[in-house]
C-alpha cells in the first residue's frame, strides 16, 4: 500500500496498521444515520424529525446526554432487521479503518428487559457477522453484557440467555455500567467460565482500583475494560506487570465521561512505561466523536511515538480470542507495516 502524501507520517502509519478492538460497544457505534432510519422504521416520534437536526443532537455534550443518546439509540433496536442492520454498519465503518478482526460488546440485558429475546439479537448480528466476513475480510466476536448497578437478578437472566441462545462466536461474558462492588457477580461469572466464556468486566474507571482488583480476585478477568484507575496503587500495578493482564484503555471515551478531565493527564504513557500490557479502543466511537484510528493519533499527541503506537496494535493482537494462527499472521503483517515506517519488529 502506497502512502497518501497528504497524510503525516504517523497518520499513514496509523491508516496503515493492521488493527484490532477489544473493548467496543455495538449500540454505542450506532451513526446518527441508522438511529434515523431505525427510527422512521419503528415510527419513533420523540427524536428529531430531520437527520440534521438528529446529528445535532447526537453530538456529545456530557454524560448525562450521553446516557439518554445511548438509550434512545438502544430502544429503536426491536427485530432481528434490526440488529442485523446495525451490526453490518458498525462492521462497515471498522473495516474501513484497516480493523481486522473485533470484539464487540452487546448490551443484552438492555434488550431483554424490553422484551427482545436474546435469539432475535444473536440472530441479527449473526448474519452480519457472517456477511461482514465474506465482504470486508474483517472476523468479528461478541461479548454480552449486562450493567453493574442493575443487580444479580438482571446478571443472571443475561447468563442464562447467553448459555441457552448464545452462538459459538459468543467469546466472553462482561459487566458495564455504573462501577459497583462485583462480588455479588462471582456466581453469575462463575457459571460463564464454566462454560467457556471468558471474564471481561469494565472496572476501574470511575471505582477506583479496589474495583480492579474485585474483577481479578473475585471474577478471575482475563482482561480489564479500562482500568485506568489501578495507576493509583503501585501494588496493584506491580501485580498487573507481573501477571500481563490485558488493560483494554479508550482514552477518548475517559475523557468524555469525566474520568480524565483533560488527555494531557491520562495515564496511557504512564501504564505503558510502567509495564502494562495495554491496549487501544474506542469505546462508544460514535457518540463520543471518534473512532479507533483517532485513538491511535490522540495517543501520539499524549506523547507515544510509532514504536509505541505499533507496540498498542500488536498488543491487542495478542490480547484477543483470535486463533494462534491468525494472531501470527496478523502479527507479522504489522511488522512489514512497521518495517515500511523504519519501526522495529514487534515478533
Amino acid at each position: 500500500m502506497e502512502t497518501d502524501p497528504a497524510l503525516t507520517g504517523v497518520e499513514a502509519l496509523v491508516r496503515d496498521l493492521p488493527k484490532v478492538e477489544l473493548h467496543v460497544h455495538l449500540e454505542g457505534s450506532m451513526p446518527a444515520e441508522t438511529l434515523f432510519e431505525l427510527a422512521g422504521r419503528h415510527g419513533v416520534r420523540e427524536l428529531p424529525d430531520t437527520l440534521e437536526k438528529l446529528r445535532e443532537w447526537y453530538a456529545f455534550t456530557d454524560f448525562p446526554h450521553f446516557v439518554e443518546v445511548y438509550l434512545a439509540s438502544v430502544g429503536t433496536l426491536r427485530e432481528e432487521e434490526d440488529f442485523a442492520l446495525l451490526a453490518s454498519v458498525v462492521a462497515r465503518r471498522l473495516a474501513a479503518q484497516n480493523v481486522r478482526y473485533a470484539e464487540l460488546h452487546v448490551s443484552l440485558y438492555a434488550h431483554l428487559m424490553r422484551g427482545v429475546p436474546a435469539r432475535v439479537v444473536f440472530d441479527g448480528i449473526e448474519r452480519a457477522r457472517m456477511d461482514a466476513e465474506r465482504e470486508h475480510g474483517i472476523q468479528l466476536r461478541w461479548i454480552p453484557d449486562f450493567p453493574a448497578d442493575f443487580g444479580v437478578e438482571c446478571a443472571e437472566a443475561t447468563v442464562e440467555a447467553v448459555l441457552a441462545d448464545g452462538p459459538p462466536s459468543v467469546v466472553g461474558f462482561g459487566v458495564g455500567g455504573v462501577e459497583t462492588p462485583l462480588g455479588q457477580y462471582a456466581d453469575v461469572f462463575g457459571r460463564a467460565r464454566a462454560a467457556g466464556l471468558a471474564s471481561l468486566p469494565h472496572a476501574g474507571e470511575h471505582g477506583g482500583p479496589e474495583r480492579v482488583r474485585e474483577a481479578l480476585d473475585v471474577l478471575a478477568a482475563e482482561r480489564i475494560g479500562h482500568g485506568i484507575d489501578s495507576m493509583k496503587d503501585d501494588a496493584l500495578v506491580d501485580r498487573l506487570v507481573t501477571e500481563q493482564v490485558p488493560v483494554d484503555v479508550s482514552p477518548t471515551s475517559n475523557l468524555c465521561t469525566r474520568a480524565v478531565a483533560d488527555l494531557a493527564e491520562h495515564p496511557l504513557p504512564r501504564m505503558l512505561d510502567a509495564g502494562l500490557f495495554v491496549t487501544l479502543n474506542s469505546d462508544d466511537p460514535t457518540m463520543f466523536g471518534s473512532d479507533l484510528g483517532q485513538e491511535y493519533l490522540a495517543a501520539h499527541r499524549m506523547g507515544l511515538g510509532a514504536d509505541d503506537l505499533v507496540r498498542l496494535a500488536a498488543n491487542g493482537v495478542r490480547a484477543s480470542y483470535l486463533g494462534a494462527a491468525r494472531r501470527r499472521a496478523l502479527l507479522a503483517e504489522i511488522d512489514t507495516v512497521a518495517a515500511r515506517y523504519g519501526v522495529a519488529p514487534v515478533l
